[in-house]
């Protein structure tokens, strides 16, 4: 599918997904810094909050594929797509603050999971398609957007938690999510409003049996779920850690969760630009050896300043990495799926993530929170020796 659209209208709807991404991000790292307090007060255990992880996960990675066939489906409507899935994350906080009981919290995250895995095959593939020349920088500057969400928000919330209630906070978030929700898709339903025809049952059966079928493309989704593996774990434990055994204080929390993504605004659009410029494993391979080994240091960090360090340095590929393997992806799928692209390389990579924050919280258990640093540090590792094998066309 190919889109004729002018530089003006393309880069409008770029700075508008970059906005909800903003959005959107957010509204995911709320939660992690929000983890401890919750614990906290409702005496849960390490494994009732690795099974809060693997619940958002788990109803994100049940949305991902439907969203992407209706991303490709309903062209038209992506507007209404784009904005729906910031409303509903405001409806998540809503809910888990209300009602403020284990079972609520699992709900309300998987409502977060849900809104989550309706924006970015929407977002994602219009990109894609809008951008077919600057692919990867395209979809880096989007993920530039999730940075500066990741970044404001532990710091905001760590900051507000001081002075309120965490169920207050959560049920404040429904405003704004309504708003930009609006805003939104207001600015960006008449982007989509022109004569796409979706593909045809058999072209997206077998677009998507060829794609299934490309060793180069199996070869990046299974790096990409280890990795997967590896950050969910760690997006599970690391605020747990922090406030736990080295006694931090929900600000300091907050101000190194967002250490852990600040530098993604910097280095993104550089590894975007860089893996369109050269090749994907040109920025893939480096950024996973020394997500590596930043994992393997932090139980060895304990000065805060050299934490603060080991963090931002993860900070620079955490996030932004999982990108620069979608462009992959794309480069190879059929124009017509990438949306459906974008959710088959999610779901594969969500059936070997799922269980991982369960399995981090055993291991914490059994070895001690040195040992989940450790894992994740092996599961980087094993990603990297993926991508030293495969052969990536040039951008």
């Amino acid at each position: 599918m190919t889109e004729q659209v002018n530089n003006k209208g393309r880069n409008k709807l770029f700075t508008l997904l970059v906005i909800g991404h903003t959005g959107i991000h957010w509204f995911k790292q709320i939660y992690p810094i929000l983890l401890p307090t919750i614990k906290s007060e409702l005496e849960l255990t390490d494994v009732q909050i690795g099974t809060i992880v693997t619940a958002n996960e788990a109803a994100s990675g049940t949305l991902t594929m439907p969203s992407g066939i209706i991303a490709d489906t309903y062209y038209k409507h992506r507007g209404l797509i784009l904005g729906g899935s910031l409303v509903l994350c405001g409806l998540a906080y809503f809910l888990v603050g209300f009602y403020a009981n284990y079972l609520f919290v699992i709900l309300g995250f998987m409502v977060l999971g849900l809104a989550s895995a309706a924006w970015h095959p929407a977002a994602q593939s219009s990109l894609s398609t809008f951008f077919p020349d600057k692919r990867g920088f395209a979809l880096a500057g989007h993920g530039m957007g999730a940075s500066i969400g990741d970044t404001i928000a532990p710091i905001a919330i760590g900051f507000l938690l001081l002075y309120f209630s965490w169920t207050n906070l959560a049920q404040w978030q429904f405003i704004p999510a309504l708003i930009l929700g609006l805003i939104i898709f207001s600015l960006t339903r008449k982007s989509f409003h022109t004569n796409v025809s979706p593909p045809s049952l058999s072209n997206y059966v077998s677009g998507i049996k060829e794609l299934l079928m490309n060793p180069f493309v199996l070869a990046v989704m299974f790096a990409s779920s280890f990795v997967g593996m590896a950050r969910l774990a760690i997006i599970g434990f690391l605020t747990i850690y922090l406030t736990e055994y080295l006694g931090y204080p929900p600000y300091w929390v907050g101000i190194n969760w967002a250490l852990l993504y600040v530098m993604g605004i910097v280095s993104q659009p550089i590894m975007g630009y860089v893996s369109d410029k050269f090749s994907r494993k040109t920025v893939v391979l480096p950024a996973f050896l020394t997500l590596s080994v930043c994992y393997f240091l932090i139980p060895f960090a304990t000065n805060p300043i050299v934490l603060g360090i080991i963090i931002g340095a993860m900070g620079m590929f955490f996030y932004g990495t999982s990108n620069i393997t979608t462009a992959a992806v794309l480069d190879v799928a059929q124009s017509q799926l990438h949306g459906t692209s974008t959710s088959i390389m999610s779901v594969f990579r969500q059936v070997f993530t799922l269980p991982s924050p369960i399995i981090a919280a055993y291991i914490i258990t059994i070895y001690g929170m040195s040992a989940l640093f450790y894992y994740a540090a092996i599961l980087l590792l094993v990603a990297s020796v993926f991508w030293a094998f495969i052969k990536i066309p040039k951008a």
